[in-house]
């Protein structure tokens, strides 16, 4: 019964933060909401006794990509209202409809034509013994090294692409010539002659 409980519970949760990412106008509170939905899916992992994914959910999306998230939106300003009746791309909106609607056809198809039994697959090798992480690491560095070590060098690519793509380059970086402009309330100092 408790399961149940927690279940319904962190399932709202869930949905809660789902909708309130794509109902919310101000973009900082969808992050707020993507939190909540994160945290519903670690509680979820919890109840399914995968305690290091939840760890992983909470430390890794709800910690460092939300964060992440949050420093992106106040770097663009927040502040700046965008044009919602304006279409950068023509027809994307009926498309995004088309599209959403023939996931959730085959989400629903996938469930009711499904048979859940909760039953393990026969050639299921993990053990529900609470060492997750153990055997975690025993899967990773024996049956899937090779996937692992591709997911590392991609993680490198992307690390030393950015680092490249943020590097600034030698030289002046502003045009001395260039007229700067004056943003309001911004106090400009005559040059000493």
């Amino acid at each position: 019964m408790v399961e149940v409980v927690v279940f319904a519970i962190a399932a709202l949760v869930v949905l809660g933060g789902a909708a309130g990412v794509i109902l919310q106008r101000n973009p900082v509170h969808a992050a707020l909401s993507l939190v909540a939905t994160l945290f519903g899916i670690a509680v979820l992992f919890v109840a399914q006794e995968a305690n290091f994914l939840a760890a992983v959910q909470v430390i890794v999306y709800a910690g460092a990509i939300v964060v992440l998230f949050l420093f992106v939106i106040m770097l663009l300003g927040v502040d700046q209202a965008d044009d919602l009746d304006a279409e950068p791309l023509v027809g994307q909106r009926p498309v995004a409809i088309a599209l959403g609607v023939l996931i959730g056809a085959g989400m629903v198809l996938v469930v009711a034509t499904s048979t859940v039994t909760g039953v393990p697959a026969a050639s299921e090798r993990w053990v529900r013994d609470g060492e997750d992480v153990a055997q975690i690491g025993r899967l990773l560095f024996t049956d899937h090294l090779f996937a692992f070590e591709i997911t590392s060098l991609l993680l490198v690519i992307a690390v030393v692409g950015a680092v490249l793509l943020a590097r600034t380059r030698p030289g002046p970086q502003v045009d001395a010539e260039e007229d700067v402009p004056v943003l309001p309330g911004e106090v400009v100092y005559e040059e000493e002659e």
